[in-house]
Protein backbone atom coordinates (compact mmCIF):
# COMPACT_ATOMS: atom_id res chain seq x y z
CA UNK A 1 0.00 0.00 0.00
CA UNK A 2 0.67 3.51 -0.88
CA UNK A 3 0.11 6.27 1.20
CA UNK A 4 -0.57 9.66 -0.70
CA UNK A 5 -0.54 13.14 0.98
CA UNK A 6 -2.46 15.33 -1.28
CA UNK A 7 -2.93 15.73 -4.96
CA UNK A 8 0.80 17.10 -5.80
CA UNK A 9 1.69 12.66 -4.51
CA UNK A 10 -0.86 11.53 -7.02
CA UNK A 11 0.91 13.52 -9.40
CA UNK A 12 4.07 12.21 -8.53
CA UNK A 13 3.23 8.53 -8.48
CA UNK A 14 1.51 8.96 -12.04
CA UNK A 15 4.99 11.07 -13.26
CA UNK A 16 7.03 7.51 -11.71
CA UNK A 17 4.32 5.42 -13.63
CA UNK A 18 4.54 6.64 -16.67
CA UNK A 19 8.27 4.88 -16.68
CA UNK A 20 7.16 2.07 -16.77
CA UNK A 21 4.53 1.68 -18.70
CA UNK A 22 4.96 0.70 -22.37
CA UNK A 23 2.83 -0.33 -25.79
CA UNK A 24 0.03 -3.30 -25.16
CA UNK A 25 -0.44 -2.36 -21.53
CA UNK A 26 -4.28 -2.05 -20.14
CA UNK A 27 -4.58 -0.60 -16.91
CA UNK A 28 -7.18 -0.30 -14.56
CA UNK A 29 -8.11 2.37 -12.05
CA UNK A 30 -10.37 1.40 -9.54
CA UNK A 31 -11.93 3.83 -6.63
CA UNK A 32 -14.72 6.25 -6.03
CA UNK A 33 -15.24 9.42 -6.86
CA UNK A 34 -12.46 11.72 -6.61
CA UNK A 35 -10.10 9.02 -4.79
CA UNK A 36 -7.60 10.61 -7.50
CA UNK A 37 -8.14 8.42 -10.93
CA UNK A 38 -7.48 10.99 -13.33
CA UNK A 39 -5.05 13.06 -10.95
CA UNK A 40 -2.92 10.04 -11.59
CA UNK A 41 -3.47 10.05 -15.13
CA UNK A 42 -2.75 13.40 -15.42
CA UNK A 43 0.70 12.82 -13.61
CA UNK A 44 1.12 9.51 -16.61
CA UNK A 45 0.58 11.75 -19.42
CA UNK A 46 2.60 14.87 -18.52
CA UNK A 47 5.22 12.98 -17.64
CA UNK A 48 5.48 11.56 -21.29
CA UNK A 49 5.29 15.12 -22.73
CA UNK A 50 2.00 15.78 -23.26
CA UNK A 51 1.32 19.58 -21.56
CA UNK A 52 -2.34 20.38 -21.79
CA UNK A 53 -5.38 19.98 -19.83
CA UNK A 54 -5.82 16.28 -18.93
CA UNK A 55 -9.57 15.92 -17.35
CA UNK A 56 -11.98 13.35 -17.26
CA UNK A 57 -13.83 11.52 -20.10
CA UNK A 58 -16.83 10.99 -18.57
CA UNK A 59 -19.03 12.16 -20.95
CA UNK A 60 -17.62 11.00 -24.11
CA UNK A 61 -15.78 7.80 -22.75
CA UNK A 62 -12.62 7.72 -24.30
CA UNK A 63 -9.77 11.26 -24.22
CA UNK A 64 -7.25 10.08 -26.90
CA UNK A 65 -3.64 11.27 -26.24
CA UNK A 66 -0.97 10.74 -29.38
CA UNK A 67 2.77 10.79 -28.77
CA UNK A 68 4.53 10.14 -31.77
CA UNK A 69 4.02 6.50 -32.56
CA UNK A 70 2.56 5.45 -29.65
CA UNK A 71 -1.55 6.24 -29.26
CA UNK A 72 -2.57 6.38 -24.87
CA UNK A 73 -6.15 5.88 -24.29
CA UNK A 74 -8.18 7.03 -21.48
CA UNK A 75 -11.47 5.95 -21.10
CA UNK A 76 -13.95 6.53 -18.22
CA UNK A 77 -17.01 4.06 -17.91
CA UNK A 78 -18.50 6.06 -15.31
CA UNK A 79 -21.51 6.73 -17.26
CA UNK A 80 -21.30 3.91 -19.64
CA UNK A 81 -25.05 1.79 -19.77
CA UNK A 82 -25.38 0.04 -23.14
CA UNK A 83 -23.09 -2.48 -24.43
CA UNK A 84 -24.14 -1.80 -28.19
CA UNK A 85 -21.97 1.64 -27.54
CA UNK A 86 -18.92 -0.69 -26.73
CA UNK A 87 -19.65 -1.77 -30.32
CA UNK A 88 -20.69 0.74 -31.93
CA UNK A 89 -17.78 3.31 -30.99
CA UNK A 90 -14.89 0.08 -31.94
CA UNK A 91 -13.51 0.42 -28.49
CA UNK A 92 -12.12 -3.16 -28.90
CA UNK A 93 -9.98 -1.56 -31.88
CA UNK A 94 -7.99 0.75 -29.17
CA UNK A 95 -6.89 -2.61 -27.29
CA UNK A 96 -3.66 -4.00 -29.19
CA UNK A 97 -0.42 -4.20 -28.56
CA UNK A 98 0.67 -0.43 -30.18
CA UNK A 99 -1.91 1.50 -27.16
CA UNK A 100 -1.71 1.98 -23.95
CA UNK A 101 -4.93 2.01 -22.39
CA UNK A 102 -5.85 3.46 -18.92
CA UNK A 103 -9.63 2.66 -17.53
CA UNK A 104 -11.38 4.01 -14.79
CA UNK A 105 -15.01 2.50 -13.57
CA UNK A 106 -13.61 -1.04 -15.73
CA UNK A 107 -16.30 -2.37 -13.57
CA UNK A 108 -19.15 -0.35 -15.77
CA UNK A 109 -17.97 -2.45 -18.85
CA UNK A 110 -16.16 -5.43 -17.53
CA UNK A 111 -17.49 -8.26 -19.03
CA UNK A 112 -16.40 -6.36 -22.68
CA UNK A 113 -13.00 -5.85 -21.39
CA UNK A 114 -9.65 -7.43 -21.75
CA UNK A 115 -8.01 -8.37 -18.78
CA UNK A 116 -6.12 -6.06 -17.17
CA UNK A 117 -2.15 -6.09 -17.24
CA UNK A 118 -1.72 -3.87 -14.17
CA UNK A 119 -4.78 -2.58 -11.92
CA UNK A 120 -4.33 0.39 -9.54
CA UNK A 121 -6.87 0.68 -6.66
CA UNK A 122 -7.79 4.01 -4.78
CA UNK A 123 -9.12 4.38 -1.17
CA UNK A 124 -9.89 7.25 0.70
CA UNK A 125 -7.91 7.17 3.71
CA UNK A 126 -7.76 9.62 6.73
CA UNK A 127 -6.51 13.18 4.82
CA UNK A 128 -5.32 11.24 1.79
CA UNK A 129 -5.29 8.05 -0.55
CA UNK A 130 -4.03 4.41 0.13
CA UNK A 131 -2.93 3.22 -2.93
CA UNK A 132 -2.31 -0.34 -4.27
CA UNK A 133 -1.08 -1.54 -7.74
CA UNK A 134 -0.86 -5.13 -8.50
CA UNK A 135 -0.63 -7.41 -11.93
CA UNK A 136 -3.41 -9.07 -13.14
CA UNK A 137 -1.60 -10.42 -16.18
CA UNK A 138 2.34 -12.31 -16.73
CA UNK A 139 2.86 -8.94 -18.65
CA UNK A 140 1.80 -6.57 -16.07
CA UNK A 141 4.04 -8.41 -13.28
CA UNK A 142 7.09 -7.75 -15.58
CA UNK A 143 5.82 -4.14 -15.96
CA UNK A 144 5.85 -4.02 -12.43
CA UNK A 145 9.14 -5.70 -11.47
CA UNK A 146 10.83 -2.32 -13.09
CA UNK A 147 9.16 -0.49 -10.70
Amino acid sequence: MLQLADETATLALGEKFANILHPGLIVFLCGDLGAGKTTLTRGILHAMGYQGKVKSPTYNLVEIYKFSRLYLYHFDFYRFNDPIEWEEAGFRDYFNENTICLLEWPEKADKLLPDADIKVFFRFHQSGREIKIQAGTEKGKLCLKHW
